[in-house]
Order: C-alpha cells, then structure tokens, then sequence
C-alpha cells in the first residue's frame, strides 16, 4: 500500500494519539485509585473522582488522543488509523508496569511485540480507501440496507448487555464492559470519519454543516462517547490496566474494521493473498491479546510465583534423570 500524503499525517496522528491515550489509562487509574481512598468507588456506582484533578488531567490526555485520533481519520482510511491504537497498549502496559506496580510478565511483552507485528501486517496490507466527496455521500452509505442490518444488531448486543450482563457479570467478566465500549465505539468511529471529512471540506470552502447529516453524525459521536466513557471507567476500576487496554483494543478494531467493511466496502478491490494476510495480522493481535490475558494474575505475583517456578525446576530435572536412571 503506497503511503500518500495525506496516509502519511493520518499515520502520524495515529502514532501521537495512541501516546495520549495510553498515558490517559495510567493517569486516570491513578485518579480512580485516589477517588476510591475518600469516597464510593467508580466500579461499584460511584462518581468521586470527578474531584480528582489527576482523573481529570488522564480525560484532558485522553481528549488531546481522541482529537488526534479524530483528525487522523479525516486524512486516513480506518482500516490504516484503527490498528494503529495497537501501541497504545505498548504505552499504556509499560507505564502500569513503573507507575502503577502492574507488572508486566514476559508473556505480557510478547504479547504487546504480537499486537504490534499484527497491526504493522494489517497497515502494510490495508485497502486503499474510496474516496468521499461529501457528507451527503457518507449519510448514503450509512443508510444501505448491510449497515442498518449492522447498527441493530450492535444496538440490540449493547442494551441485551447493559440490561442482562452487568448487573450480573459486570465485576467478574470485563469482556461485559469492554464489549460494551467496543460495540458502540465501531458506530463512534463510522461517526467521527463523516464528521472528520465535513470538517476537512468546511475549511477548504465547501460548509458541510448547513446539511442535517452532519448534525445527526455529531450528535451520535457525543452519546456513544459519554457512553463509553462510563463503561470504560467502570472497567479501569475494576480490572487490571494492561489486560483492558490490549483487551479493549483487539475487540474495537475488529468491530471498527468490520463497520467499515460493511459501510465502505473496502474489501472489494482486494485479492485473495492481501485478504489472507490481513487475517494473518488479526490473528497475530488475537494471539497476542490472549497471552496479556493469560499472563495477568502471574504478573500481579510474579516475583513469588516466578520464585516457586524457578526453585521447582531443578527438583523437576533432579527428578526426571533419577527416574531415567
């Protein structure tokens, strides 16, 4: 895939947003951690930490992120900008490892190298994006019968959650939070790239905002966003930092790549090998996921656990050759 300018300035957007945002996780768990000392905490209902200046100063890093995220898929297909958020989880495991004591196992940093290598493999074979000329033109292909089929499945998935799962499974699965977050973030990305290209034409002459699309695209930006927000603290809270964060991140590119699969079409001009290779990649972030997920009780008692291991190998091997014997 040939980098053009424009591919170029959404790549670099991409790379600082996912700085901001990873930095976001650590400063406002910090702040969650800081409310919960003198107050009810955000996992259980509670909103003390919108008195903490550090919870805020992680939304101000984790806004200046969106914001560049946001104008990197003005200039960008999401399929180059959304797998780009991979080193957010890089950012933001290595920061909970030296801030916040989460330690990371070594099968968490494989993890974070597979989720990197999975992202570069689907950058390099990403489609080229169609052009959109308008807003008009991206209310016509948000309104095709496979995408509607698509926005009520997504919200049919998001209420059966909110209604059935968190009341019951909210604190002992984050997959119910984080899919939450996911689910609508695929709607908030499809959003944000209209609102992205109505910005991107406003200023070079063209008022995009004078057309209700426009409006109707801002309006679900903001409520899937406040909506997400409230679930993702609700996940900060209760779980492990760098489990959510690679967690978080494999299951909003997947339904962010599949929205724009269906919205865009973006797979039609592909052959066979450069659909395959983009498997490849999801299957390399998949796997790399899976062994943050794995490992993230032996990183919270490593040193005991690793101590136990580590004495229990020679005895292992002791044993092994006096049984040959």
């Amino acid at each position: 895939m040939g980098m053009n300018s424009d591919n170029v300035r959404g790549f670099v957007l991409a790379v600082s947003s996912s700085f901001f945002i990873g930095s976001s996780f650590i400063v406002k768990k910090k702040g969650l951690m800081r409310a919960g000392m003198h107050g009810v905490r955000a996992g259980l209902g509670g909103f003390s930490y919108l008195y903490e200046p550090l919870w805020w100063l992680g939304m101000i890093s984790m806004a200046i992120g969106e914001i560049a995220n946001f104008a990197a898929y003005a200039f960008a297909p999401a399929i180059l900008v959304t797998p780009m958020g991979a080193l957010s989880i890089i950012f933001s495991s290595v920061l909970a490892h030296f801030i916040l004591d989460e330690k990371l196992h070594i099968f968490g940093i494989l993890g974070c190298v597979l989720c990197v290598v999975g992202s570069v493999t689907i950058v390099l074979h990403a489609p080229r994006e169609k052009a959109v000329e308008s807003v008009k033109e991206v209310w016509n292909l948000a309104t095709g019968p496979g995408f509607i089929v698509y926005i009520c499945i997504v919200s049919l998935l998001v209420l059966v959650l909110i209604f059935r799962f968190v009341p019951r499974y909210g604190q002992k699965y984050m997959v119910v939070y984080v899919g939450i977050c996911s689910l609508m973030g695929s709607l908030t990305v499809m959003s944000v790239k209209a609102v992205g290209i109505a910005l991107k034409l406003t200023f070079s002459g063209l008022n995009q905002f004078i057309y209700f699309q426009t409006w109707v695209f801002i309006v679900v930006v903001v409520l899937c966003c406040l909506m997400q927000l409230n679930y993702l603290n609700k996940a900060l809270d209760t779980f492990n930092t760098a489990v959510i964060s690679p967690v978080y991140y494999v299951m909003f590119t997947s339904f962010t790549i599949i929205a724009s699969m269906i919205m865009f079409k973006d797979w039609d001009s592909q052959d066979a090998s450069q659909i395959a290779t983009e498997l490849c990649g999801f299957v390399t972030i998949f796997s790399g996921t899976f062994l943050l997920h794995k490992t993230k009780d032996m990183g919270d008692n490593q040193s005991g656990e690793s101590a136990i291991l580590m004495a229990s190998i020679p005895e292992s091997i002791s044993s092994s050759a006096s049984s040959s014997r």
